[in-house]
Order: structure tokens, then C-alpha cells, then sequence
């Protein structure tokens, strides 16, 4: 697949880039995708949540009543969780709900993710850019003369580049991040997919 390299201003930089089908071009496999995005959203979790059982909760624990002939069922304390302000029945507690991938699946997934996307024309080249100092209405002229589009914007860079990315920081709909932190979940979160001139050929370097 070939794509025209923009400049910032919107205008035909004259260079063009065939993406590696390795990486593009590949069949997509939606199962990898789906455990990838599942293990990345699982890895996000603090798993801090925490609820009382009946050890836990501050009651007395005299008995309410005799063993029978109460005319009704059996209490030992208030603490049980049918009563209000008892302890709480199969509450969560603290746990870590990290799960691992195979590094080959996590691969498949990633190029499967950029696959689609380059089915669906959702890549845009840009050529490589500097900003003085972090200006979010520099950083959107910039995305509205490419157009890469008014909905979610993911922007690759080779290396990490401050300014650029203090300059999307308060903009909800784009994210920028280095080739390094690319992942599937934040490929397919995207509706266009901003590649900065030498990402591809770094990310067809490591599929290899």
C-alpha cells in the first residue's frame, strides 16, 4: 500500500511511503485483537476495591435471641449480612487482575489492528515536525490541514517530542505517543491513524 507524505500546512511534501504488508497488509485476526485489548483493560485495573464482610464490621456480636422457640429463623449477630449495616456477602476484595499474552499474539494483534485501519484509509503521513512550544491551536491547524479528522486522532511519533505532546494534552479526542507506547487497544480506540515519516519503517523493522 502506497500514501502520499503531507507537510503540516496540508500540502504534498512530493515523497511517498509503501507500507510493509507485513505489517499493513496482513489478514486481520480478531480473536488476537480481542485478547489484547482484553489484557491491556485488565492491566488498567487498580483492583483496590474493598468491602466489609462480618469479621470486619463493628457489631456486637451478643446473640439476638435463643437457639428456639423464637418463632423465627436463627441469629447469632448483626453482623450477618441480612441485616442492615451487616457485613457485606462476597464483596470484593483487593486483587490483581493483570493476565499475560504471548509476545507472538500480541504481535498478531498490533499488525492486525494497523491492518484495518489501512484497509479503511484511516492513515494519514505526515513528515517529520517540531514545535517550538506547546500551542494546542498550532497542534489542530496542524490535524485540520491534513485531515486527519474531527473525531479520535492517535499520533505515532519515532521519538518523543514534548512540545508536541503538551500541545495535545488538553484536546479529548487526540492522543500522542511514541512508536514505542503503540498498542492495538489505542489503535482500534482511534478513528484515524497520524504516522510520522520513518514510524512505519521502525514498526516493519521489529515484525521481522
Amino acid at each position: 500500500m502506497e500514501l502520499k507524505v503531507y507537510k503540516i500546512d496540508g500540502t504534498e511534501s512530493g515523497k511517498s511511503v509503501v507500507l510493509d504488508e507485513k505489517v499493513f497488509g496482513v489478514t486481520p485476526n480478531d480473536h488476537a485483537i480481542y485478547l489484547d485489548v482484553l489484557q491491556y483493560l485488565a492491566n488498567q485495573r487498580q483492583g483496590t476495591s474493598k468491602t466489609k464482610d462480618r469479621s470486619e464490621v463493628a457489631y456486637s456480636t451478643k446473640k439476638l435471641g435463643r437457639q428456639k422457640g423464637g418463632g423465627g429463623a436463627r441469629h447469632g449477630s448483626l453482623k450477618a449480612g441480612i441485616f442492615v449495616g451487616g457485613g457485606n456477602i462476597h464483596g470484593p476484595k483487593p486483587r490483581d487482575y493483570r493476565n499475560k499474552l504471548n509476545k507472538k499474539v500480541k504481535s498478531l494483534a498490533r499488525v492486525s489492528a494497523l491492518s484495518y485501519k489501512a484497509q479503511e484509509n484511516g492513515i494519514v503521513m505526515v513528515e517529520p515536525f517540531a514545535m517550538d512550544a506547546p500551542k494546542t491551536k498550532e497542534l489542530l491547524g496542524i490535524l485540520a490541514a491534513i485531515k486527519a479528522g474531527d473525531r479520535k486522532v492517535l499520533m505515532v511519533l519515532p521519538e518523543n517530542s514534548r512540545n508536541i505532546y503538551l500541545s495535545s494534552r488538553n484536546l479529548e479526542n487526540v492522543k500522542v505517543i511514541t512508536v514505542d507506547e503503540i498498542n492495538t487497544y489505542a489503535i482500534m480506540n482511534a478513528h484515524s491513524l497520524v504516522l510520522v515519516d520513518g514510524v512505519q519503517d521502525i514498526l516493519a523493522e521489529r515484525v521481522k
